[in-house]
């Protein structure tokens, strides 16, 4: 669950999300797995203890900007999903 490949399933999540033609109302509910839900768990956790090494750190700055274009992305799609 420790490889470094983990956040780039949590990009793949996204790329299928917008793959296959989605709908304003299914970018708004969208939900990161659960495997990429734990992994930044522990990552945080890792980061508060001062444990992260540079290839983790690389791994939470990935899912922070994730997370940061999806917020966007989904405030986006709710002013749509409104019209």
């Amino acid at each position: 669950m420790n490889s470094p490949t983990n956040h780039i399933k949590a990009y793949d999540e996204i790329i299928e999300l917008f793959a296959n033609g989605t709908s304003p109302q299914q970018i708004v509910s969208f939900k990161p797995s659960l495997e990429s839900k734990k992994r930044v768990q522990e990552l945080l956790q890792k980061n508060k203890s001062g444990s992260l090494t540079s290839e983790e750190e690389a791994e939470l700055d990935d899912f922070g900007q994730i997370e940061h274009l999806m917020r966007l992305v989904k405030a986006r799609a709710r002013q749509k999903a409104d019209k």
